[in-house]
């Protein structure tokens, strides 16, 4: 895995939660962020994709896992949120990026930035709609397991 896509999912959580928070202007806080990890290993044509992906379709999104959720989306940990926002993003729309590095990284991005056990709800949220979305391609590693 790209350790350069692994810290632009980081910077768009931080800064997907900045947004949700102050609902600054998109274009602000992208630059804010490109200038603050310039020079760094961060992809950051990637980071202002997913970054500007997932505020333009945020209640797209949402509609993706919001079935699986046990309480109203507007109780979700802010940071837990934006993870979630971000791994339907990339299930949605970045089919170049595996299932199971999705799941990885969201469980990873949530362990680092969010609440003690919010992983585990995470995790279950994202498999599910991975479920829904990428079926095809969740089978097919199964099978392959199974040989």
């Amino acid at each position: 895995m790209s350790h350069s896509r692994k810290r632009a999912r980081q910077a768009a959580v931080q800064a997907l939660y900045q947004w949700q928070l102050t609902k600054s202007n998109i274009t602000d806080i992208d630059q804010q962020f490109r200038v603050e990890h310039e020079g760094s290993q961060t992809d950051l044509d990637y980071f202002s994709e997913v970054l500007r992906g997932v505020t333009a379709t945020a209640s797209e999104l949402d509609k993706l896992f919001t079935p699986y959720l046990e309480w109203p989306i507007d109780e979700i940990n802010p940071v837990e949120l934006a993870v979630l926002r971000l791994a339907c993003y990339e299930l949605k729309h970045r089919l170049d990026v595996p299932v199971g590095v999705i799941l990885n990284e969201s469980v990873d991005l949530t362990k680092r930035f969010g609440a003690e056990q919010g992983h585990k709800f995470v995790n279950g949220v994202v498999d599910r709609v991975a479920k829904d979305l990428r079926c095809d391609e969740r089978a097919a590693r199964i099978s392959k397991k199974n040989r």
